[in-house]
């Protein structure tokens, strides 16, 4: 029998024998809880716990915890690391295999499974449930597999907008079950070949418009649960990917109109970055306990910066591993200034800002690392209440002025392109511009670069244009081209050494 390697195999051996704890309707679910072969389902409680635990995966490391954002920025072109804690080097230099990990496809692909299982027990029936129930059980659903699906076919395979074919094509996109495993020899002759990147879209789209639909008409409050307006939202951002413009345009209107979030300008954008739950989110990752914490080495306020609080800057907190370029610190007009006496308190320490309102995001940090006073993003501080575990914005909603700006572009509407970008810069307190052709989609794309460092987006903005990663401000040997093959990460090993149709990436 061949070893039980690969993802549906492993993730059946650990669900078989545990179940549900249906007791709670909180995101306090332990991600590791899952479904055992019995009908543990069959109950609304059941039903929403289960539910709960695929948006608890979210939090994990490796995913929004972390990873989708401090990593994605590393292999940019967005920052340096700063050595204090060894962590995100290898990533920022582009090395071979330094890239999402095998903890990020086993999470998602558990967290898909569980998704499925629930979409299989919904078509069987729930008994006692409503219809209002299952109506939006399916939509919040749909909502997340589409989420995670996106999340694993814009990592592990090109962009449609962008594909690199070598001389023989030998990727893809992800492998797309549609049913959940619960027994062990469904696993074991399962054997997912990867989709193509066109299917892959093509089934978040379903799953997308599917969520529209039944979250209009039932959904849960709070920014934390799926909804209609974060799922048109995604959509645009999914569209915008594929290269869809009238998608991307048409979901971002749709989704400018939800009730959902508020756009902000000036200081109120500011201090939205201070709240608790962002007032621009449209769906976030919610941290509700501090057992949730992620802690002092991996969280994304330890990863950004070395200060544990705004009201004392000598206060040692994390580890400040991921900091600002050169490039970036411009950007805000960025520097260290001393405003006070005497020179070792790191409270008497700023830095100078333009009339970009963004450049109020970030502060000099402090020396307790010795790795000397830095320039440090503080997107997330501390904002829960309690440290190293800040709600994650996954979509804010001003995201969807750029999208409609440069699917515009695209459509040949370049007039309403740059109408759009000059009232979003007027947000953000600066000046209109007059551009037209290439040169005003590069400032588009430098918007969204301004707009989302430290969030994540910027490299798969560059892969998604197919452009070459010029890190050339870490060194003369920090250049990695489009066809490089670590623009791609590997398929963990295990998976495709258990899994006889599943092709590895190329160069690994």
């Amino acid at each position: 029998m061949r070893k039980m390697n690969s993802l549906y195999k492993y993730a059946v051996a650990f669900m078989l024998g545990l179940s549900v704890l249906a007791t709670s309707c909180s995101l306090d679910v332990d991600p590791r809880q899952s479904i055992d072969a019995d009908g543990a389902l069959n109950t609304p409680d059941a039903l929403e716990a289960s539910i709960n635990s695929v948006y608890a995966r979210l939090r994990a490391e490796s995913t929004y915890g972390r990873d989708l954002f401090a990593m994605a920025d590393a292999l940019a072109d967005v920052g340096r690391t700063t050595n204090n804690s060894g962590r995100l080097i290898g990533e920022n230099n582009n090395n071979p295999n330094a890239h999402f990990t095998a903890a990020f496809w086993q999470n998602s692909y558990f967290a898909i499974n569980e998704a499925n299982l629930i979409l299989d027990q919904l078509t069987r029936g729930v008994d006692g449930a409503s219809a209002a129930q299952l109506t939006r059980w399916e939509g919040e659903v749909k909502f997340l597999r589409a989420l995670w699906y996106f999340n694993l076919v814009k990592v592990y395979a090109y962009m449609p907008t962008a594909i690199y074919q070598p001389g023989v094509t030998d990727e893809g996109g992800v492998p797309m079950p549609l049913e959940g495993s619960i027994a062990s020899d469904i696993a074991f002759t399962r054997n997912s070949p990867r989709a193509s990147i066109q299917e892959n879209y093509n089934q978040i789209y379903s799953d997308l418009n599917d969520a529209i639909a039944l979250l209009s008409s039932a959904s849960r409050a709070g920014v934390q649960f799926a909804n209609a307006g974060a799922a048109q939202a995604l959509l645009s951002r999914v569209a915008l990917y594929r290269g869809d413009w009238t998608t991307a345009r048409d979901a971002a209107t749709a989704a400018l109109g939800s009730n959902v979030g508020t756009v902000l300008g000036g200081e109120a954008y500011v201090d939205g970055w201070r709240a608790s739950v962002h007032p621009e989110s449209m769906f976030e990752v919610r941290f509700a306990l501090e057992l949730e914490s992620l802690g002092v080495n991996v969280s994304l306020q330890s990863s950004y910066t070395a200060l544990l609080n705004l009201s004392n800057k000598n206060a040692q907190g994390g580890w400040g591993d991921f900091i600002a370029n050169q490039r970036v610190l411009d950007f805000f007009g960025l520097s260290q200034i001393q405003i006070g006496e005497p020179e070792t308190d790191n409270n008497n320490w700023d830095v100078t800002r333009n009339n970009d309102v963004r450049g109020q995001l970030f502060t000099t940090g402090n020396t307790v690392r010795n790795a000397g006073r830095q320039i440090e993003s503080i997107k997330f501080i501390s904002k829960t209440g309690f440290t190293f575990a800040d709600n994650i914005p996954v979509i804010r909603k001003s995201e969807m002025h750029l999208n409609r700006a440069e699917a515009n572009f695209h459509l040949g509407n370049t007039g309403e392109a740059l109408d759009e970008l000059n009232a979003f810069k007027s947000l953000r307190g600066l000046d209109p511009v007059t551009l037209s052709g290439d040169d005003l989609l590069e400032e588009l794309l430098n918007e969204r670069f301004k707009e989302f460092v430290f969030e994540g987006q910027r490299f798969f903005d560059l892969k998604r244009y197919g452009r070459d990663l010029d890190k050339s401000y870490l060194g003369p040997t920090n250049f990695v081209a489009f066809d490089d093959f670590r623009i791609l990460p590997p398929i963990p090993q295990r998976e495709v050494d258990g899994n006889v149709n599943l092709n590895q990436n190329r160069g690994y």
